[in-house]
């Protein structure tokens, strides 16, 4: 009796299709496992073009001096940044000294900003827009105190000779912790070596 419903499953699904229907599922996996293979092989071509031909990241180092505050101090420093077309990170250091030392504070910044910038030259010029955020240190007399900072600005660099630019920027930077909610405006003017 076994062997009879056997056979009649065996019969009804040759009649159906159900064994022909069960090979073209077998040839249809076939088929696109070939085709994702070759996929996989055209993506890693496209991969290898793009990445042969991307455009090599390039690095600068800045060296500024400027005025920073309401009263004006003088501040100094430098900036090492990472670029890749339009994006790019930078790292900065500046130490503010207050031109007249009657108390007012000195303060030291070190700052990670993201910059986004012209992908090109533009008549010897690039613009920039940066933003970012890192901490301070600020001394006045016996009072030292540390906190967050947060700045925002732009700039541009202009093209002298060779690698050698001239880099003129501006930022608002926003001191939180024991000066919670003190804004300062930062102008400098600076050399910048492209590397």
């Amino acid at each position: 009796m076994a062997k009879a419903t056997q056979d009649a499953d065996a019969t009804r699904m040759r009649d159906s299709g159900g064994l022909n229907s069960a090979a073209s599922t077998w040839s249809f996996k076939t088929r696109l496992a070939g085709l994702l293979s070759q996929a996989s092989l055209f993506q890693a071509c496209i991969v290898t073009v793009l990445l042969g031909t991307a455009a090599p990241v390039q690095a600068d180092l800045t060296a500024f001096a400027g005025t920073q505050g309401n009263p004006s101090s003088q501040v100094r420093g430098f900036g090492l940044g990472l670029s890749l077309l339009m994006f790019g990170v930078e790292f900065e250091y500046s130490d503010t000294t207050p031109r007249t030392r009657n108390g007012l504070a000195g303060t030291q910044t070190g700052m990670f900003n993201l910059l986004a910038q012209s992908p090109f030259v533009i008549s010897h010029l690039q613009f920039y827009a940066t933003i970012g955020g890192g901490f301070y240190k600020s001394k006045e007399a016996t009072l030292q105190e540390t906190g967050r900072a947060t700045n925002a600005g732009g700039g541009v660099k202009i093209s002298l000779t060779g690698p050698i630019r001239l880099r003129i920027d501006y930022r608002v930077f926003m001191l939180t912790g024991g000066r919670q909610g003190t804004q300062q405006q930062r102008f400098y003017t600076g050399l910048n070596l492209a590397f």
